[in-house]
């Protein structure tokens, strides 16, 4: 039976097939099991456990034993601050918080009973760095179900390997829990590294690995070798790698690189599907009523229009916001935070937060997060169809859209790009002018060069340091003192003539 993480594991009981693999050492899935039970016994039914661990054996037992027992697992993010872990840890009420993995445990049974599948198992922080905190609830039940879907094609021959947390959902139901499901080996590593994933891949003899962000721009930036490509890779899946990236990636390493579309709250699923246009998403499962509305009218957005380049005509009236109308089935509310429930689960819709658009065939787009929109001039767009268009400019490695203050009203556009070479401002304003697809509102006039754009834990870009510096930074930043003006190098007193403006205008504030 798979349905519940408990009952995935008592099957594996007997398994004398690899089942972890770590460093210079393995485990059956007999063992794993054992091992699993052994902590089962010391924990009780409804406990809340925190987790501030690595990637690390213990865990992978700890989520076992967890499932068995009916305990709760909260993971634990290990770059938050003390203050940050404090209010995570006060939040999510845990009785106990495990940090080192040396304890012995005596050998145990596995339990009686198992949990039911309707059982909390998970507390899964969102990558959301402000505001109060939102820990998804994930039951045993929701997690077997979804990681059923992504154990489809692996077997005992298979190995996962899993460099993204633990403490993550794309960790737990993109690689853990399916290889649990089929019979497949996991291999675990404390944390991702760029520079070690193709010797561990071969290492493992890995044939699948899970991803989030800029993991594969990483990978990529390492030294390229003519054997790159002799590896067990058959494919990886994961989220939000550029078109770019993809397609590098598969050219290098020979391995088919799925993105798919989800969240930890588990309210839209979108599955990609084969000969799908490129930069896609895909589309629902058979009669799942996924659409693009927008959400300040409630209405449908038009279908998308493209011309015969794939460029999106009419991003205005397309893009909207990605609700699944019957996704409440699936999102087991925030634990604690009744507000952000409400709020995600309004008019008795999933509200994913999540841009997108869609075209006539039901096949999804991604265009950014709600948090992303940029009014400029009055006009409403999305972050992502103009990270789309920069990111075609050579030489740009990496690029993020985001909104600055504007002195007088609403936004303007700014992009931190990470650049090969020597940046040309003169050939980026042309570049742009000769683009029949950028919004005439959308070109920034601020451009800051970055070595790296900054991720959260869990390799998610993240704006919000960027917004909150915006152009007072030691990082090159070009700009157009009007939109007509030419590119030109941002000084200190430019920025004492913004601020000037600020004052002039009565937005001071917007400084702060």
């Amino acid at each position: 039976m798979t349905d519940s993480i408990a009952s995935v594991l008592a099957e594996r009981a007997s398994d004398d097939g690899v089942g972890l693999l770590f460093e210079d050492e393995s485990w059956t899935w007999r063992e794993v099991v054992a091992e699993c039970a052994a902590r089962a016994a010391t924990f009780e039914p409804g406990q809340h456990v925190g987790v501030l661990l690595e990637n690390v054996p213990e865990f992978v037992f700890i989520l076992g034993g967890a499932a068995l027992a009916g305990a709760v697992v909260v993971g634990l993010n290990p770059t938050h601050s003390p203050s940050e872990l404090e209010r995570d840890i006060r939040h999510t009420d845990c009785s106990v918080v495990i940090t080192d993995d040396s304890r012995a445990y005596e050998p145990a049974p596995l339990p009686d009973a198992l949990p039911s599948p309707d059982t909390l198992y998970c507390l899964i922080f969102t990558s959301g760095s402000t505001g109060a905190p939102k820990a998804v609830q994930m039951s045993q039940g929701r997690a077997a179900r979804t990681a059923a879907q992504g154990a489809v094609g692996f077997g005992s021959d298979d190995v996962l390997y899993c460099s993204m947390p633990l403490f993550h959902g794309n960790a737990l139901l993109a690689n853990l829990f399916p290889a649990m499901i089929s019979g497949a080996a996991v291999a675990v590593r404390r944390r991702f590294s760029a520079s070690e994933f193709l010797s561990d891949v071969r290492k493992y003899n890995a044939t699948y690995f899970n991803y989030v962000g800029r993991a594969l721009s990483y990978i990529l930036a390492q030294p390229e070798s003519p054997d790159d490509a002799d590896n067990q890779l058959k494919f990886c899946l994961g989220s939000e790698a550029s078109p770019a990236d993809r397609k590098a990636f598969r050219r290098r390493f020979g391995c088919y690189v799925v993105e798919g579309y989800s969240s930890s709250e588990g309210g839209v699923v979108i599955t990609p599907y084969s000969g799908m246009p490129p930069n896609a998403l895909g589309r629902p499962a058979e009669g799942v009523d996924v659409v693009v509305l927008n959400s300040e009218t409630g209405d449908e957005c038009e279908p998308a229009r493209f011309d015969d380049n794939g460029v999106l005509l009419n991003p205005t009236e397309a893009i909207g916001e990605i609700v699944g109308r019957d996704g409440l089935k699936s999102f087991e509310g925030y634990y604690k935070n009744d507000e952000a429930t409400a709020e995600r689960g309004r008019n008795g819709w999933y509200w994913s937060g999540d841009l997108g658009y869609r075209d006539d065939d039901g096949t999804f787009f991604f265009a950014g997060r709600t948090s992303d929109w940029l009014r400029v001039d009055g006009e409403n767009f999305a972050a992502g169809p103009v990270e789309n268009v920069i990111a075609r400019f050579k030489g740009v490695r990496g690029v993020v859209v985001y909104p600055v203050p504007d002195p007088r009203t609403g936004d303007l556009v700014m992009a931190a790009i990470e650049y090969d070479g020597e940046f040309d401002p003169e050939a980026f304003d042309a570049f742009l002018a000769a683009q029949p697809d950028l919004g005439t509102k959308w070109a920034p006039r601020f451009v800051r060069i970055v070595k790296e754009i900054p991720v959260t834990a869990t390799g998610k870009v993240n704006r919000n340091p960027l917004r909150a510096e915006r152009w007072q930074t030691d990082d090159p930043v070009w700009w157009k003192p009007t939109a007509q003006d030419p590119y030109r190098a941002h000084t200190v007193p430019d920025s004492g003539i913004l601020r000037a403006q600020f004052v002039e205008y009565g937005r001071e504030g917007m400084l702060t």
